[in-house]
């Protein structure tokens, strides 16, 4: 799984307007497009806060244990010497990194991890937010990949005249997407499987490139589709049977328009660490289901149906209310799902001690449709990978979701 601060743009398309603007600056300023040298680090309570005397190309950080640090990496960049520590942070050391660019790292009087990260408008300034954590949270959070920060698109280089733009056309908005297939007779509860990534969007790959998560992901969901369909309890339906890209709101969109009962999205995960190792099952976080509901409850358009309520005729505050309640349900029965896979995964895949997680992930914002995001194994793993790409371990992985789809239902069967 991917977690980034970056524009939801194909990365070949970031690439060729960077490079465009880099050019222009070029042409303009006969120097390079990106030269700042570090004018001050400084940590205020839950910020890290980092300036440059000229725009930046890129950031990203990550997190290191033995011992606890905070790794950051700037492109075209280079070295400075004044920094400031606090709080979290007990020292701050700098150096320079590869060509043209600098790391910074911060060593840490407690643990703490980076939660997000913007640029200034004018690219010239890098703000981090970070939150203590305790020991385990840090160390799940080290054996993951590191965050990405871009500036905004808008360079200005010192001494230019003119602000130059680039123009691209817009794509017409998509139409309604067809709804899927639904298999099974129509009396079952429906079970909505989502397969990661797709299309332009491949996705994690394999430590040898041979595997890529959207092929994986696909071939995984079509597994537990058959495996569900034989057991004869419930209607399954795909969001994609073939090789396409879908867009995070339009996974959980089709599931809701479909009216599903439940929502899986198959993912595979990928780590800096090759011996990153395990399956993880990742429920709505409580922060992003309040962040949520209010974003919902302060919608100008009350027309929308939660649970079977409309919200037309309903005042902001019963609104909130409604959608509160609703959320908190969904967010209880997710959780009580994800603990049944794990469950019974257990003895059939490699699954991490600590399986269920919490998180701000987009697919599962659905606000009255009980939903897991479930990462299978790691596919920058070898033995995961290999694992994942065969029959057999399909197989598992689809009997581990069988297994937990048919207590989850007769459980909510025999409490009504």
């Amino acid at each position: 799984m991917e977690l980034c601060w970056t524009p939801k743009v194909p990365a070949r398309h970031i690439a060729r307007v960077l490079f465009l603007f880099a050019l222009l600056s070029g042409w303009l300023t006969g120097a390079p497009s990106w030269a700042g040298v570090v004018e001050e680090v400084r940590v205020r309570g839950d910020r890290i806060v980092v300036t440059f005397d000229a725009p930046v190309a890129k950031a990203s950080s990550f997190v290191l244990a033995g011992p606890q640090r905070i790794a950051l990496d700037v492109d075209g960049a280079e070295p400075g010497s004044t920094a400031y520590s606090d709080g979290a942070v007990a020292k701050i050391r700098q150096g320079a990194q590869g060509e043209g660019g600098v790391r910074i790292v911060f060593d840490l009087a407690r643990p703490a991890i980076v939660t997000e990260g913007n640029f200034g408008r004018d690219s010239r300034t890098l703000t981090l937010q970070i939150k203590t954590v305790d020991d385990e949270r840090f160390a799940r959070a080290a054996a993951e990949r590191r965050l990405s920060f871009l500036p905004p698109f808008t360079f200005l280089q010192p001494g230019a005249r003119h602000q130059y733009s680039v123009s691209m056309p817009v794509p017409k908005r998509r139409s309604s997407l067809k709804l899927p297939k639904v298999y099974g007779d129509a009396d079952r509860p429906l079970v909505v499987i989502d397969a990661g990534h797709g299309g332009h969007d491949p996705g994690a790959l394999s430590p040898d490139g041979g595997l890529r998560e959207k092929d994986v992901t696909l071939r995984i969901a079509q597994a537990i589709k058959e495996e569900l369909l034989a057991s004869g309890r419930v209607r399954v339906a795909l969001t994609r049977e073939d090789d396409r890209f879908l867009v995070l709101q339009e996974r959980f969109g089709l599931a809701r328009r479909l009216k599903a009962d439940l929502f899986i999205s198959v993912h595979c995960d990928s780590a800096a660490n090759p011996e990153a190792t395990g399956a993880t099952i990742y429920t709505l976080s409580e922060v992003a289901s309040d962040k949520e509901a209010a974003r919902l409850a302060a919608r100008e358009n009350k027309a929308d149906i939660i649970a079977g309520v409309d919200l037309g005729g309903a005042s902001p505050d019963i609104s909130s209310i409604l959608i509160d309640l609703t959320q908190r349900e969904t967010m209880n029965m997710s959780a009580n799902f994800a603990r049944l896979l794990g469950r019974e995964a257990q003895p059939l895949i490699p699954i991490k001690a600590n399986y269920h997680r919490m998180a701000s992930l987009m697919v599962l914002k659905a606000p009255d449709l009980p939903s897991v995001l479930f990462e299978t194994g790691y596919i920058s793993n070898l033995a995961d990978a290999e694992f994942l790409a065969s029959h057999e371990g399909r197989i598992k992985v689809a009997e581990s979701v069988r297994k937990a789809v048919e207590i989850h239902f007769a459980t909510r069967m025999a409490s009504r």
